[in-house]
């Protein structure tokens, strides 16, 4: 087994793919990398409102991007765990620790995606990251 075996199946957009299948490709990542109770979570309590934007994010965010080949999934992690903190995004972030370890980080190596995103996103924002993932590992 490979680093990269978690993306076995994975494929770059224009695929030919229908937006059907994306979105029942993208669920099913989604629940791998969040979990089912979030996703359910999610679905219970869509909205008419933002029906669409699930579906965007399904068929787009976890349908394609999380998908492409380049990056196994615990790089998407760090890369995601870093543009969160950099912009404030707090319930994302919490929701993307969780995730994180499930893709094959451990709280060791959160620790140093939080401690390098100290020099590049601020003091201040790596402060709040700590905090969340205290908040979250503590509860887990």
């Amino acid at each position: 087994m490979t680093e990269n075996d978690d993306r076995i199946g994975e494929r770059p957009t224009g695929d030919g793919l229908e937006d059907g299948e994306r979105w029942h490709n993208g669920m099913s990542v989604r629940r791998e990398v969040l979990s089912d109770e979030h996703v359910d979570r999610s679905i219970r309590n869509q909205t008419e409102l933002t029906a669409d934007f699930q579906d965007f994010i399904t068929r787009v965010a976890w349908g394609d991007v999380w998908q492409r080949p380049g990056l196994a999934r615990r790089d998407r992690s760090i890369a995601v765990i870093t543009a969160l903190i950099a912009h404030g995004h707090h319930e994302e972030l919490a929701m993307h620790l969780r995730a994180a370890l499930r893709n094959g980080l451990t709280v060791d190596e959160v620790k140093e995606v939080i401690l390098q995103s100290a020099i590049y996103c601020g003091v201040p924002a790596a402060n709040t990251a700590f905090r969340i993932a205290s908040e979250v590992y503590e509860a887990d």
